[in-house]
This record gives C-alpha cells, sequence and structure tokens, in this order.
C-alpha cells in the first residue's frame, strides 16, 4: 500500500518521528522497523490484550465495598442487604470509570514522556491485594477503604523520591532472582484462587468449616451465605459456571493457542452477551431490586458515568490505623517495586531497550516517575496502585517499539469511558477464567527458578505457596525473603567461620547475589552532576559530539567518556597479562 509507505516516510521525517525515533526520522538513536501505522496497530493490540482490567479491576475492587458502610455485626457482611449492594453497584460503575481514565492517562504520558510501547493500568495481584486484605471484602479487613487509598497516594510519592535518588532502580536489580521469579508466580496463583471462587470468579470452589478449600459450584439459591457451604447434590450443578469454563475459558485458551488477536477480550465479551438477556438461568440481571438497578444502567449503552461515590475519598487521620496502615504502605511499595519493575524490565528487553551493562533501559526515570505519578492520581480516583502491564507484548510484538504505542493504546482507553454501561454489566464469571488465565501465563517464571540449589529454591517455594494459601500477597513476601535471609546467612556465617571448609556440596550452584549492582547505586543524572556536566538532566554521548543520545540512557556521560579514553591503554594491559 503505497500511500502507508509514503505517509509513514512524511511523518518519520518531520518533529513527531523524530521526537519518537521512528524508523527514518534521521535520530542518532532511531528505532529500527518502527513506523506511524505500525504503531498504531501495535496500541491497538496492547488496549485489546488488556482491556479485560477495565471489568475485572472494578468487579475486584468494588468487592471492597468502596465507601458503602456494613454493620460490623452484619452475619453475611451485607450480602442480602439490598440497599448496600445497590451502593456496591454504584462503586462498580464509578471503577469502570476511573479504571478507564487512569489507564488513559498513564499509557499516554508513558508513551509521551518516557517513549516507551508499555501501557500501565490498575495492577492485578495489587488490586486483589487491596480488596481482599488491605480493605477485605465488604470492608472486613486491615483498614477502611479511605485509609487504604491514603497508604495508597503517599507510596505514589515515595516512589517517586525513590526513583530520583535512583534507589528504586538498585533495589529492584538487588532483589535475588528467585524471590523475583517466585513473587510472579505466587501472584499468578493468588489470581486462580479469586478466579474460581463466587465473589469475582466462577464459584468452583468454596471455603467451609471443616476443609479451607473445597469443590463447590453452586447455583446461590443452595449456597449457604453464612458458611459458603455446597451440598454435595447440588455441586458442579451452577449454569453460570459452566458457561464461564467453557465460552470464557476453554473457547479463549483455543483462540490464544491459534494466536487470534484479542482473544481474552472475545472470551469475556461472549459469556457477557450470553449473561445479558434477562429470565435465562445464566442471566447477570434477575428479577430483583439490585438486578432492576443493574439492567437500567445497562440499558444507557453509551454514556458518560461520572465518578461520585470513590472521588478523592483520602481519610487522612490515619491515628486508629498505625500499624494496619503500615503494613498495607510497605507492603504496596514492596510489591509494586516488584510487579511493575519486573513487568518494565522484561518488556524492555522485549523491544530491544535494555543496557547490557547497566541492565537498565532507555527512559528507566522517567518510566518509573511516570507509574509513580499515576499511583497517587488513581488513588485520587479510587483506584488500587497502577503498573506496567505485561499486555504489552502484545502491541510490542505486532512491531510496537515507541511511545506512539502506549500513547494509541491510551486514547483506545480514554473512547472506553463512554461506554461504562457496558463494561460494568460484565459479570464475574465472565471475567474468572481471564483471572485464572493469567494466573497460567505469570507461573510459567517458575521454570526459570533455580530449582538446584536449596538456598534459592525453598524460599522460593515458600513465595509461591504462602501467598495462594494465606491469601495474602504481602505474607507470602515476608515468608519468602525471611526464609532466604536465615537459610543463606546461615550458610555463609558457617563458611566464613570454618574458614571455607564447611560449605554445601552444590553450592556453586546457587544463584550470585550481591549489593554491588553493575551501574552503582546513583542514578545516571546525578552522576553526571557529580563530575560537573551543567545539563546533568541530559545524557551526552562523545560519538555524537554532544548531541542528545536519548531520554534515559542508562549509561553516564562520565563513564562513556572514561571507556573512551582509558579504553586502548585497558587493552593494552590485558594483553599483556594474557601474554
Amino acid at each position: 500500500m503505497g500511500w502507508v509507505h509514503n505517509a509513514n516516510l512524511a511523518i518519520a521525517r518531520g518533529p513527531v518521528g523524530r521526537y519518537f525515533r521512528l524508523d527514518g526520522s534521521g535520530h542518532p538513536k532511531e528505532r529500527k522497523g518502527s513506523y506511524f501505522f505500525t504503531e498504531l496497530r501495535a496500541g491497538l493490540a496492547t488496549f485489546f490484550a488488556m482491556a479485560y482490567i477495565i471489568s475485572v479491576n472494578a468487579n475486584i475492587t468494588s468487592q471492597s465495598g468502596g465507601t458503602c458502610v456494613c454493620p460490623p455485626d452484619s452475619p453475611d457482611l451485607c450480602d442480602s442487604d439490598p440497599a448496600y449492594m445497590l451502593c456496591v453497584q454504584e462503586i462498580n460503575r464509578d471503577l469502570v470509570t476511573a479504571t478507564s481514565a487512569i489507564a488513559a492517562l498513564t499509557s499516554f504520558c508513558m508513551g509521551l514522556f518516557a517513549n516507551m510501547p508499555i501501557a500501565l493500568a490498575p495492577g492485578m495481584g495489587l488490586n486483589a491485594y487491596f480488596a481482599y486484605t488491605v480493605v477485605g471484602y465488604h470492608g472486613s479487613g486491615l483498614v477502611p477503604y479511605e485509609v487504604a487509598l491514603t497508604a495508597v497516594f503517599v507510596e505514589g510519592f515515595v516512589f517517586v523520591a525513590l526513583t530520583i535518588f535512583g534507589i528504586r532502580q538498585w533495589l529492584a536489580r538487588a532483589i535475588p532472582a528467585s524471590i523475583k521469579l517466585a513473587t510472579g508466580v505466587g501472584i499468578g496463583l493468588y489470581l486462580t484462587i479469586i478466579g474460581l471462587t463466587y465473589s469475582a470468579g466462577i464459584g468452583a470452589i468454596t471455603g467451609y468449616n471443616a476443609t479451607p478449600v473445597e469443590l463447590a459450584g453452586c447455583a446461590p439459591q443452595f449456597r449457604d451465605e453464612e458458611t459458603g457451604f455446597c451440598p454435595n447434590a447440588y455441586k458442579m450443578r451452577n449454569p453460570t459456571m459452566w458457561v464461564g469454563i467453557f465460552c470464557g475459558g476453554m473457547l479463549t485458551v483455543l483462540l490464544m493457542m491459534y494466536r487470534v488477536k484479542g482473544a481474552i477480550i472475545m472470551g469475556i465479551l461472549l459469556v457477557s452477551i450470553i449473561s445479558w438477556p434477562r429470565g435465562t438461568p445464566v442471566t447477570y440481571f434477575p428479577d430483583t431490586e439490585l438486578g432492576d438497578s443493574m439492567f437500567d444502567f445497562f440499558k444507557n449503552v453509551v454514556t458518560f458515568h461520572p465518578i461520585q461515590r470513590t472521588l478523592v475519598v483520602q481519610q487522612w487521620d490515619i491515628s486508629g490505623y498505625g500499624a494496619q496502615f503500615g503494613l498495607a504502605f510497605i507492603t504496596f511499595l514492596y510489591v509494586d517495586i516488584l510487579d511493575c519493575t519486573g513487568t518494565l524490565y522484561s518488556m524492555a528487553r522485549f523491544c530491544g531497550a535494555i543496557d547490557e551493562k547497566t541492565q537498565d533501559f532507555e527512559g528507566s526515570a522517567i518510566a518509573y516517575l511516570v507509574d509513580a505519578f499515576g499511583i497517587s492520581i488513581g488513588s485520587l480516583f479510587g483506584s488500587p496502585p497502577v503498573t506496567a502491564y505485561i499486555e504489552s507484548g502484545a502491541g510490542i510484538s505486532e512491531g510496537g517499539a515507541t511511545g506512539l504505542t502506549a500513547m494509541f493504546t491510551g486514547l483506545a482507553f480514554f473512547i472506553s469511558i463512554f461506554f461504562a454501561p457496558i463494561f460494568a454489566s460484565i459479570p464475574p464469571w465472565a471475567t474468572g477464567c481471564t483471572l485464572i488465565i493469567v494466573g497460567s501465563l505469570m507461573a510459567k517464571a517458575a521454570a526459570d527458578i533455580n530449582w538446584k540449589y536449596y538456598g534459592d529454591a525453598i524460599p522460593a517455594f515458600v513465595t509461591i505457596a504462602v501467598m495462594p494459601f494465606t491469601y495474602s500477597i504481602a505474607y507470602g513476601l515476608i515468608a519468602g525473603i525471611v526464609t532466604y535471609i536465615i537459610l543463606n546467612t546461615t550458610v555463609w556465617i558457617i563458611e566464613k567461620v570454618s574458614g571455607g571448609r564447611i560449605k554445601p556440596a552444590d553450592k556453586e550452584l546457587k544463584d550470585p547475589w550481591t549489593y554491588k549492582i553493575p551501574g552503582g547505586l546513583l542514578p545516571p543524572w546525578m552522576m553526571r552532576a557529580a563530575h560537573g556536566k551543567k545539563d546533568f538532566w541530559r545524557d551526552w554521548d562523545p560519538e555524537t559530539n554532544g548531541v542528545e543520545a536519548g531520554r534515559g540512557s542508562s549509561s553516564s556521560s562520565a563513564e562513556r567518556m572514561e571507556e573512551k579514553v582509558k579504553g586502548p591503554e585497558v587493552d593494552q594491559a590485558l594483553t599483556g597479562a594474557k601474554m
């Protein structure tokens, strides 16, 4: 198509092409194979791969009850209270708008300022921890919804400081590899359990007095709301569960196996469409007061639903929640470092932006700042922490290599704001299998864990196991890190005391770990300022005679100049040593 080629060429030669370093722009670090219309297609691919977050995040986060008030003495946590459940539906609708808005803003800014093809949205796993542990189902957790949002708001600005001083980047690189990998796997299993439950999934499992988890699948009228008990005669007979399994699960996976773009969103939409007609066994709009309210909102189809109950509701007086607030804040901080940083690094490597020497990537500082400010802004909308999305790989695999990909994804999320009635009417059994599928994708990192050495393998397994079994990401992280420290510190002490004579037979199989990370603790801008570079916020490459080498290149100008000046002497010394 000649006009597409000509348009790509014209845009690449213009200011847009040079700013985003499109192929043919003439920029010293132009990104080969990046073209305007390729970026557009990649942005849409990323959106369709992660559009499920609009409904899934709203469904999960609204289970906290939001600003709705449930009396603490309620026997069933207000599940049978029509007024409370109507309020929860309003929270769900608010969160549909909030999710779309914050995903649109942060993704667009990531592309515009960091020039990375990575989209952001409220994080899976983080939203589950927010809803089911910190706030708890219908407010039964550690702190109220408003206090939890305060913790998220503060976390964002702490991230800003950590990013400016390079600590966030260094911490992410210093965490033991086994714990990094195990955290993703544990979160995947955590999501899987949520996808199997009633509250935000297909309802295939439930808890009961005698056993912590057992098979379920009851229709609502046969399930004991107080105990969660599902009689044997009615197990696995809920039609909504089977619709979710076959249409939202099996069909979605088959489409993914054939590399059909947007397979996840197709499965969600199919189950939703099946569940929308009233008067069927699988309808999402039963003939109740709550069902009537939900159906009336659904009939609007296209409308803008303003955020009413979750906008700027932070509670700054946390005097009554000191320890709980601290636990929630620290966990958000640490989990987000792992979650967002791991995703950013993997996607940066996927699109070829990693500096192999420092293990940093182009635009890393700006990317972290966008994420940090997005976390705080999202909390003002009532949303859990924002993070980078692994689904960005769908766009990168389509050829996305610049920030234009993320900007087009952001624009697509902005358009989705005006379809709030559709996204608010997606039932939990439509998204339950999505959680299981996402969990399976996250679990593949287990293959990369060092299972050959117990000092790496056991802490990793403890992290993976404790997260889903305690229904808490925080406890899993704490258990894994403490186990790693105890085991490996003990081995180190014994080895030092014995003069190296007593050590594990397979010690050489251990993953190497050191706090001395390549690139150092201080960020490149600080290194440049320390070496007297006046425009320290801009990278300088001697090979381009001082021309900007790109936003966020990971090596400092002083380091590169030192390599250029001293390179021959070093090479000569090494040659002499070998001889």
